[in-house]
């Protein structure tokens, strides 16, 4: 689990439901692995991670940190609804850290929202997934209508064009990332279209960050086919295109409801090869399970 630590998988296996699932990473790496991406189950070791402590009795996840949360399904995905209020209670009780969620289910979230949500928790940072001109103007909508205190977008697998301006002028969206798509099948993404939505961000003055070319890349007419994602997040870096807006600010508080002093959380640190990743502006720091030395 070390080199995931910025990952939290309470359940696995999801249901396709809009074009970005065509060819989803999951399905593709469980069928690697001789597995069924659309058997859904809760994870065993895995459902538990924000809670675990190391052998100090100190949380294997710090305060401040951010968590991306069901990178291997969907947070608001139907099947998972006996598991979710167990869910919500560990996100609950770690008040002092981020979680990450992101979905292509908005219309199901309001009847997921545990009965002690009020306006929102502030350690809760909601994402959209935008795919592409019809799903942004389905979800973002959605997206709007519902009580979180954080809100995001994320264009991956960004396959076609999307601009979201009339949205970010309602000032609720504190960050947009966007990605190509990966592996079997993987669709073409345009660095024409990475570059007219990061311009939208810069008006804004929203944070956007262009993690990864995706396998099928076209720059200037011409097409690449870039495999490794190693690669491909190094040359989403080298384009330029990371843009830091405003600053998105978290309340996050102990056990007892205070306030955490700022020296007290988590501050990310780099090695030498996170220096040039696309991923970087927004990444949770390197987990140092030595795997690039």
């Amino acid at each position: 689990m070390s080199f995931l630590h910025d990952i939290w998988n309470p359940w696995h296996g999801c249901v396709k439901c809009s074009e970005g699932c065509q060819n989803c990473y999951m399905y593709f790496l469980d069928r690697m692995r001789d597995q069924n991406g659309a058997e859904i189950y809760k994870t065993k070791s895995g459902f538990s991670y924000p809670l675990q402590k190391d052998r100090t009795g100190h949380y294997k996840i710090q305060s401040g940190e951010q968590i991306r949360v069901c990178m291997t399904s969907d947070f608001f995905l139907e099947e998972a609804d006996p598991w979710r209020a167990e869910a919500w209670d560990i996100m609950r009780q770690r008040s002092d850290v981020v979680f990450f969620l992101l979905t292509k289910r908005p219309q199901r979230v309001r009847e997921c929202l545990p009965p002690d949500w009020g306006s929102g928790w502030d350690n809760i940072f909601f994402n959209v997934t935008c795919e592409n001109q019809r799903r942004a103007d389905e979800r973002i909508p959605i997206l709007f209508d519902l009580p979180f205190k954080h809100k995001g977008i994320m264009c991956a697998p960004f396959i076609g064009p999307v601009s979201i301006r009339q949205y970010l002028t309602a000032g609720q969206i504190e960050q947009v990332i966007c990605g190509g798509e990966n592996y079997d099948g993987a669709r073409p993404c345009n660095f024409d279209w990475v570059k007219s939505l990061r311009q939208e961000c810069v008006d804004a003055n929203v944070t956007f960050c262009f993690i990864e070319t995706g396998t099928v890349f076209i720059k200037d007419g011409k097409r690449y086919h870039l495999p490794s994602k190693q690669l491909q997040s190094r040359m989403a870096y080298k384009s330029g295109m990371n843009y830091q807006g405003r600053p998105i600010h978290f309340d996050l508080v102990d056990d007892w409801g205070y306030p955490i002093p700022q020296e007290d959380l988590y501050v990310p640190h780099f090695r030498a090869n996170c220096e040039t990743c696309g991923s970087k502006l927004i990444c949770n720091g390197c987990s140092d399970c030595g795997k690039c030395l």
